[in-house]
């Protein structure tokens, strides 16, 4: 475990500071209850250019991307960030299936190249501390997903 520096425990708690900005909050909620997408088909259905959802997916992408770079620049120490953070993951995770096409489309190999670095990082960090909770915390994201996806589908109904 490296030292931990008071301006990277300064830094980090800014960085949770900024999650809780309003704004940022509500595009944090929508994402994970709505960003679940499986092609480039329902990416354009769930968070086409100039909506709402649009918006909110940059934000929430934007933002751990940029602290994605900070610690891979080591201005926070890794091992300390990954002890009190995983939401990133999460947002890792639901971006995945449409990476590849996102990556064509602006022909960009790189996009979201500091998140997914993170996260590999970040999953092995995890895998080695407590094997086999990457696929356990795998299976509940699926299930609140399907819990999310009948309460929608019911509340439609009624």
């Amino acid at each position: 475990m490296g030292e931990v520096t008071n301006e990277q425990v300064n830094l980090m708690l800014r960085l949770f500071e900024d999650r809780r900005e309003p704004r940022l909050r509500e595009a944090r909620e929508w994402f994970s209850a709505n960003f679940h997408v499986k092609n480039e088909e329902e990416l354009m259905r769930v968070c086409p250019p100039g909506s709402q959802g649009n918006t909110y997916m940059r934000m929430v992408l934007g933002y751990w991307e940029m602290v994605a770079s900070i610690v891979n620049r080591g201005l926070i120490d890794e091992e300390f960030f990954f002890e009190s953070s995983g939401e990133q993951w999460g947002v890792w995770e639901q971006v995945k299936p449409v990476i590849v096409a996102w990556r064509a489309m602006f022909s960009s190999p790189k996009f979201l190249g500091n998140l997914e670095q993170h996260c590999n990082r970040l999953e092995s960090w995890r895998e080695k501390r407590n094997p086999g909770s990457n696929a356990a915390i795998r299976k509940v994201l699926a299930q609140m997903q399907q819990a999310s996806q009948a309460s929608k589908a019911q509340a439609a109904g009624n």
